[in-house]
């Protein structure tokens, strides 16, 4: 049985799209990160996260981003080379007010120059935000 306050993390990684069997590479994390949804994450697809190093093909990056991290477009473009066809991107930063937060502006145009697109964003745990990036569906049925 979940405890209350457990369902609320257990929850995220359903938001996040995460299925048993899936595999999630991990990639910016920092003593900052929130462990909680890490858990989660971890719990709902019965594996680890996969380091950056990982060499295998992946379903879901989950990137943690912050201001000071470098360019954001730059990173997009090489952690999307592990990623399967129909894979995911999930940038998460931390939210307003907190330390190292990214301006939605800044993430619109990573995504549209790493040529991405950007589908949804949610709150995940108490200090960050998530954005949900796909690669456009073109590029896909072109292979």
């Amino acid at each position: 049985m979940v405890a209350a306050g457990d369902a609320g993390k257990a929850g995220v990684a359903e938001k996040l799209g995460i299925e048993p069997g899936i595999v999630v590479q991990e990639i910016g994390w920092d003593e900052d990160v929130d462990d909680d949804v890490r858990a989660a994450i971890e719990e709902r697809s019965g594996s680890d996260l996969l380091d950056e190093d990982a060499d295998e093909v992946v379903d879901v990056v989950l990137l943690w981003w912050r201001e000071d991290d470098g360019d954001l477009a730059d990173t997009l473009l090489d952690v999307r080379s592990p990623l399967a066809d129909t894979g995911i991107i999930w940038v998460l930063t931390p939210k307003t007010g907190r330390d190292g937060h990214v301006e939605p502006s800044e993430i619109a145009e990573a995504v549209s120059t790493a040529g991405m697109s950007q589908t949804s964003n949610i709150n995940v745990g108490n200090d960050w935000t998530g954005n949900r990036l796909v690669s456009p569906k073109s590029a896909n049925t072109r292979r």
